[in-house]
């Protein structure tokens, strides 16, 4: 019974502190939407200008000028490209393996912030369904203590008090739902941006990948050369003989 006490006195107050906290996680969730916007905002990528430069300057085989133009691009995929770039004259293994990693490397910088809004959209109503609930503890509390006062009344003060108590808990899911709203399509937005950055920079190594195919032999079809002094020891001995024949 002690320790029912004690929790009913945290519930009294806990409705308030559920609510402040719903309203602290919004404003750095905001926080964190307007600085994922800005982000993605600054290293938007014009695809088509992107891969139309890169095949024209790899097609002439200026490599390094294709690595300049990546270089004055800030989108994460011109980054990715121009470190595989790297590795353009070990092939194209080399190229792919190089164009994974640095994906790998930097999805932590792209994907920021996204575990904050997918799990505050996923359990910011169920922390106002919990605020609520304290709130309903403290009202039926605030009931039972008025019922114990009263003589001879009808008990309808008590009962005012309670649905005020009630209504005031029922704004900690409200505000629960309205942080997570916003939460859940921002963490969509920003997701398909990441997923766009992966799909583009896998469409232009695609690309790099064909023209490396398509301009370089592949070593197995290159004949080995032939040492010139197999070549004299060879016809030393055709002569050796065509002397003994005659």
């Amino acid at each position: 019974m002690l320790i029912m006490h004690k929790l009913v006195l945290v519930a009294q107050s806990g409705a308030a502190a559920v609510l402040y906290l719903l309203l602290a996680l919004s404003v750095y969730s905001v926080g964190v939407v307007l600085e994922r916007w800005w982000y993605f905002r600054k290293r938007k990528l014009d695809m088509t200008a992107a891969d139309e430069a890169l095949t024209k300057r790899l097609r002439a085989g200026d490599v390094e000028g294709a690595r300049a133009d990546l270089g004055q691009l800030r989108a994460v995929e011109a980054e990715i490209l121009n470190d595989a770039l790297d590795y353009y004259a070990d092939g194209p293994d080399s190229f792919q393996e190089i164009v994974q990693k640095s994906i790998r490397q930097r999805r932590k910088g792209f994907e920021s912030g996204l575990l904050f809004l997918g799990t505050l959209g996923s359990n910011s109503p169920f922390v106002g369904l919990f605020g609520t609930v304290l709130g309903v503890v403290a009202a039926f509390k605030e009931l039972g203590a008025a019922s114990a006062t009263m003589a001879a009344a009808s008990g309808s003060g008590g009962m005012g008090n309670v649905m005020s108590g009630i209504a005031e808990a029922l704004i900690a899911t409200a505000v629960g739902i309205l942080v997570a709203i916003p939460a859940v399509i921002a963490y969509n937005l920003f997701q398909k941006k990441c997923n766009d950055i992966e799909e583009n920079a896998g469409a232009l190594a695609n690309q790099v990948l064909a023209i490396m195919k398509s301009t370089k032999p592949h070593k197995s079809s290159q004949k080995p050369a032939t040492s010139p002094a197999l070549d004299d020891l060879a016809t030393a001995k055709h002569l050796r003989q065509a002397e003994v024949n005659g």
